[in-house]
């Protein structure tokens, strides 16, 4: 059975994008058809429109997403019918050579749908991150469906399948941020404030948000910094190394993706510490540091893949934090929005307007 239903696509490099008709197919063998409830306006997202990602198009936008199984296919059993769910855009194959070696969030193999959702007209549609959920309906792998509580509401629980994981995962999982540790992250988006609220759950006793929007700060402050530095006026690594006794900080997490703040954090931090990159750079971009002192500093430069998730260990995980109330998801939502107004919260994202717009169904 095929099922006909609305969806939002990117036809063209740089074009808005378009409210259509899509085609799902029911599930295959090891495929799960799920019932989007919430996804939310991930700037992955607004790449794919821009043709920054791959030029695949037409996109199937959308990825941030929670729902309902609706369907499963053979073999599947990890979810069932009525479940409700977190998407993953990485699904360990359990199988290659980083998965053997028990690095799951490495897997080089990650599992999607084998079956294409498409146009009426045929044409097959490329989902974004292998998910494509600004749709009534996806298809995706079983293993990209994450069982969670169903008490979580669904705008809220959907964007720990991306942005939200990513920070957390930056902070915990790669930089490995614990009790007492000097934090900086630079960028106040929805992934350095996600990193900013892991920091704070892993302990960090200093925590330091660098933006060139106080706006952005002032939402820093909420989800736990402990001091701000808008760098449009400051130095910041200046004033990093102000407020912890002219050291630097133990870890200091990118989350913009330039070469110019990634520099930031590498000066920013203190010697054997953790730069952590999370921000998504352009394929363009090149960074150039003194090799000596990259010798003389110690420590590690790493980039954060996905928040180097385990997604089924680390969504109901976090989930819980989130119904006991120790981690605010809800104020990640700046507002909720209907499919048609995907491009108009593209537009507020550019503008720094909101952490995220979220599509409810």
């Amino acid at each position: 059975m095929v099922n006909a239903v609305k969806g939002v696509i990117a036809g063209a490099k740089g074009a808005p994008v378009q409210l259509t008709t899509i085609l799902v197919p029911d599930p295959g063998p090891g495929e799960v058809l799920v019932r989007v409830q919430a996804c939310g306006v991930c700037h992955t997202d607004l790449h794919y429109r821009e043709g920054a990602i791959n030029d695949d198009f037409p996109f199937l936008l959308g990825h941030e997403a929670s729902g309902i199984v609706e369907k499963i296919g053979a073999n599947v059993t990890n979810v069932a019918p009525g479940d409700f769910v977190i998407l993953a855009w990485r699904a360990p194959c359990g199988t290659c050579r980083s998965c053997l070696r028990g690095r799951p969030w490495y897997c080089f193999a990650s599992q999607n749908a084998q079956h294409k959702m498409t146009l009426p007209d045929g044409t097959p549609l490329s989902p974004a991150l292998g998910i494509g959920a600004f749709a009534e309906l996806s298809l995706v792998a079983a293993g990209q469906a994450v069982k969670i509580n169903p008490a979580a509401r669904p705008a809220a629980a959907g964007l720990v399948g991306c942005g939200i994981m990513a920070g957390l995962g930056a902070a915990i999982n790669t930089g490995g941020v614990s009790r007492g540790d000097s934090v900086a992250v630079i960028g106040c988006g929805g992934v350095g404030n996600a990193a900013i609220a892991g920091s704070k759950l892993a302990g960090a006793h200093t925590i330091i948000g660098v933006d060139v929007d106080d706006r952005k700060l002032e939402w820093a402050k909420q989800f736990g910094a402990t001091h701000t530095v808008n760098s449009r006026h400051t130095d910041p690594v200046q004033a990093i190394r102000d407020l912890t006794g002219g050291h630097g900080v133990n870890v200091a997490i990118e989350a913009v993706g330039r070469p110019e703040t990634f520099t930031q954090a590498f000066y920013a931090r203190d010697h054997a510490g953790t730069v952590v990159l999370v921000g998504v750079p352009n394929p363009t971009m090149t960074l150039e540091l003194p090799l000596l002192e990259i010798f003389g500093r110690g420590g590690a430069l790493k980039s954060s893949w996905y928040g180097d998730c385990l997604p089924t260990r680390d969504f109901p995980m976090f989930i819980d934090l989130y119904l006991q109330g120790r981690l605010d998801l809800e104020r990640f939502v700046s507002e909720t929005i209907a499919l048609e107004h995907v491009e108009d919260a593209f537009h507020k994202m550019e503008r720094g307007e909101v952490l995220r717009s979220v599509v409810v169904f």
